[in-house]
């Protein structure tokens, strides 16, 4: 069997002026002027933003309620793409975004007013965080005092001498425990152990005995609390009317609260507690237009998912986009207040920064 013989293709001349190298560099040039030409012609790809946003405890409902807006944005198509990051809390969320660690965060609203005035606070000291903004209020966070049952722990002045979870280093309940021992005259001194970390090891010690109480300010539901309810025989402990009416003058941003009867497994009497609200903030290095286009995903396209794929119950419970504005203690972003302009929320001039 024959093969056929190939034929040779044939060979452009080259130019007798030229050496045999300048025809490919002609051709080089020529195609990469093409090249440049239909990049010129072809619309330009928009840049995608990428957002860190500080959360919480994986415990608490800082991280969950943080993984639920960063899914919503996500999804939307928007070119902002937001990664969530477990966090020691308020205090650390607030001084990360000055640094430029964090753009986005969820905060307490009393952190954020120490952390912006740079007062209050030691970690803020004559250390204003000026590049924080507020986007939204979103829920109320109790104050949840949890103790043994058989501790005898019944007041928060029967704390002294105990072993106690105070919160994670640089977090809002941190500050919660100073603020409430202080009304019945201790101080982290008093306490024979100051207890710090994750509320979900605070939790594990207590059902091992290894300290008698914890403070967690989170919303109502938290499945640390849950769990601690779970497993351990505990009781909640309450704050006297007057005690709460004494905080609320000295710190307005406390409110009086309660935690409903049933919210926890066996437990079924209601608490008398303080709250305040968790907010929404970002960095003022992020651009106007991105947190617009993030806040009307979040507030007004996507809504529903706000309230029903967030795995935050307290959302749904207590956020209304009307009230987003309501206890915020920090000017607004740039991009937030475009937003609510947008819809028709007026926005107050105190709240508008310089």
């Amino acid at each position: 069997m024959s093969l056929p013989i190939p034929i040779p293709l044939p060979t452009p001349p080259l130019s007798r002026a030229a050496p045999p190298g300048a025809a490919a560099a002609r051709w080089r040039a020529a195609a990469c002027t093409l090249l440049l030409g239909a990049l010129m012609l072809a619309p330009a790809a928009a840049a995608t933003r990428f957002i860190t946003l500080g959360s919480g405890s994986t415990a608490g409902l800082y991280y969950p309620t943080g993984e639920g807006l960063a899914k919503i944005v996500n999804d939307a198509g928007i070119d902002v793409r937001i990664g969530v990051r477990s966090t020691g809390g308020s205090v650390f969320n607030a001084r990360a975004i000055q640094d430029g660690a964090l753009q986005m965060a969820v905060m307490q609203n009393n952190i954020a007013y120490f952390a912006y005035r740079g007062s209050g606070i030691a970690a803020f000291a004559g250390r204003p965080t000026r590049a924080l903004r507020g986007l939204a209020t979103l829920y109320p966070e109790v104050l949840h005092i949890v103790a043994r049952a058989d501790s005898g722990i019944r007041t928060p002045a029967d704390l002294r001498g105990r072993a106690v979870y105070v919160g994670d280093t640089g977090s809002g309940p941190e500050q919660d425990a100073i603020a409430v021992l202080a009304l019945y005259g201790l101080t982290l001194s008093d306490l024979k152990t100051v207890v710090r970390g994750s509320a979900g090891n605070a939790v594990n010690l207590l059902r091992d005995g290894k300290i008698d109480a914890l403070f967690y300010t989170v919303g109502v539901g938290s499945p640390a609390i849950v769990e601690a309810a779970q497993t351990t025989p505990i009781t909640l402990v309450p704050l006297a009317p007057d005690k709460i009416a004494a905080l609320h003058a000295r710190h307005p941003y406390y409110t009086g609260s309660a935690i409903p009867a049933d919210a926890y497994p066996k437990l079924h009497t209601a608490t008398p507690a303080i709250a305040v609200k968790a907010m929404l903030v970002a960095s003022t290095a992020l651009p106007a237009v991105d947190v617009e286009r993030m806040l009307r995903v979040l507030l007004h396209d996507h809504l529903d998912a706000l309230y029903n794929s967030v795995p935050n119950p307290n959302l749904k419970l207590s956020f209304k986009v009307d009230n987003a504005l309501d206890a915020m203690p920090i000017p607004l972003h740039a991009g937030a207040v475009a937003f609510y302009k947008s819809i028709g929320i007026q926005v107050p001039a105190a709240l508008i920064a310089d």
